[in-house]
């Protein structure tokens, strides 16, 4: 049963079903959960949402705890769970399959892509962002996120030229998302390393379209052009009332490099923030991973190997963390098999970054495609393995956005 009750009223091991009022002034960054541990409790109430909506069938209800607590009035809540010492770790959110995961990421790609869309036109005509519109597609991409990173950012890289910068605005934000989770950064700084993995690229709004779409090399005019897009978009955020002061940071400095040479401020190691370095590594990864008008995209796996060898250009700690977050076989990535066959990264698997799901389709050997197979690698009975990451243009493979992307959810 849903009962909507004062923040007052709200005790621990009630179950919070919603969070009355604006979204960006929420405490917490699930929507829907079991309130367990003390300090969610002190910030709850210490908050300015004044009414929650509980589910008694999935916690106490306002009378239950009343009674539990009868005896016990004198005890404030941190003496009790002191004394107790029990703590009770919270749920993580349950994972589903990237298949599963598909439809409903493609519903968030698309109502985001309308939605960033319609941001970057208003900046252009100079009117202020909506920060609460901004925050719920945050809220939304995290989400599927949660559920399953991997088919939200496959599905993100089939993005077509004239959608590239509102696309590439979800996906660094998808992947701003992980990585913070994966850094074991505070709720409140995942929501702040997705709003400003969202607006990172804001000011390309005040570059010409026909600059950022060029399908040859750009010149040395048009190149020094684009690299003032940080500062731009910087003073767009200020004049759209956006002063969140990781959002500003990430925009001005995604294009610095551990080593001085980036722009614009050629900053060196220190002098960048988590935040923006977080920024380089993820904006870099998709721009490579994705068509562009100038040249065609990377597969993923290749696309890490190659970063990795950019030597001072990212931050170790952090290029490690987004790894480990997209996973070693990125979803996409060809692979060889120990077996001479070539294998398309359609899943994680829970059980190690370096068994993902795959569906095999060529035969090295014959140098010709077979029937496809999906394999779990994760089984204890398969005894086929990854030897390393494959190149599809150099077998010749075109389609290998089309063979991850149909598949049955098993």
């Amino acid at each position: 049963m849903l009962k909507v009750v004062s923040t007052k009223q709200v005790r621990l091991g009630m179950f919070i079903q919603e969070l009355k009022g604006a979204w960006i002034d929420h405490p917490f960054w699930k929507k829907a959960f079991k309130l367990e541990d003390p300090s969610d409790l002190k910030k709850l109430q210490a908050s300015v949402i004044k009414e929650v909506v509980i589910d008694t069938s999935k916690g106490l209800d306002v009378e239950e705890l009343n009674e539990v607590v009868a005896s016990v009035t004198s005890m404030v809540v941190d003496v009790t769970v002191e004394v107790l010492d029990i703590p009770i770790p919270l749920p993580k959110p349950k994972q589903i399959s990237a298949a599963q995961e598909q439809t409903q990421a493609k519903k968030v790609i698309n109502a985001s892509k309308k939605a960033v869309a319609s941001m970057f036109h208003d900046v252009r005509m100079g009117k202020a962002v909506d920060t609460e519109v901004a925050m719920q597609l945050v809220d939304e991409i995290a989400a599927s996120v949660d559920r399953n990173l991997g088919a939200l950012i496959s599905l993100v890289r089939l993005k077509n030229k004239d959608e590239y910068t509102y696309m590439h605005s979800i996906a660094v934000c998808a992947l701003m998302v992980a990585l913070a989770k994966e850094l074991n950064l505070t709720d409140a700084e995942t929501k702040q390393a997705g709003l400003a993995g969202l607006l990172h690229d804001l000011g390309k709004a005040g570059i010409p379209i026909e600059v950022l779409n060029k399908p040859g090399a750009l010149t040395e005019e048009e190149f020094s052009l684009v690299k003032l897009h940080p500062e731009r978009g910087h003073a767009m955020l200020i004049q759209a009332s956006i002063l969140d002061e990781v959002t500003l940071d990430v925009c001005l400095h995604h294009h610095e490099k551990m080593n001085g040479s980036g722009y614009p401020h050629k900053l060196k190691s220190e002098e960048i923030s988590i935040f923006a370095k977080m920024g380089a590594v993820c904006d870099v990864y998709d721009a490579i991973t994705s068509n562009r008008p100038y040249k065609e995209g990377w597969e993923p796996g290749v696309s890490l190997q190659r970063m990795a060898q950019w030597t001072e250009h990212f931050d170790d700690r952090v290029f490690k963390a987004f790894v480990k977050s997209v996973g070693i076989y990125p979803i996409g990535s060809m692979v060889k098999l120990k077996s001479g066959r070539l294998a398309v990264v359609i899943d994680q698997s829970p059980k190690s970054l370096l068994l993902p799901i795959i569906k095999v389709f060529f035969s090295t050997k014959s140098k010709s495609r077979i029937k496809i197979e999906l394999i779990d690698l994760s089984k204890p009975h398969e005894q086929d393995s990854i030897v390393g990451h494959e190149n599809p243009s150099a077998w010749g493979i075109n389609d290998i956005h089309e063979i991850w992307s149909q598949y049955e959810i098993w």
